[in-house]
């Protein structure tokens, strides 16, 4: 593993939001489109996992997300952020906070 310094963490804008719809993408079976909030924003998201949950099992819940990583396209959609997983075997478990946090707000 390699170290990063502070600075290169400081970097990461690494907030809470909540996902507010999801969607198949036609001809893929792991990733799925999202919608998350911000609090100030609304942003479109590629979510993976698919292949282990059901689409809408992902709307509602509050997860964590960097928020100013460099937008990718895939499968057509433009992902905007990127939620936080623990890997286990391929399958991403998403990492939420236990109680009620107003979205947007930073993780330190």
């Amino acid at each position: 593993m390699t170290n990063v310094t502070y600075e290169d963490f400081a970097k990461l804008d690494i907030r809470v939001a909540k996902v507010l719809s999801t969607e198949k993408i036609p001809g893929k079976s792991k990733i799925i489109k999202g919608v998350i909030d911000l609090g100030d924003d609304h942003r479109d998201v590629i979510i993976g996992g698919a292949q282990y949950y059901e689409a809408d099992e992902m709307v509602g819940k509050t997860v964590i997300v960097i928020a100013n990583l460099e937008p990718k396209k895939m499968a057509g959609v433009e992902s905007n952020a990127m939620l936080l997983a623990a890997d286990v075997d391929d399958k991403p478990f998403w990492l939420t906070v236990s109680e009620e946090v107003p979205l947007g707000s930073p993780i330190k």
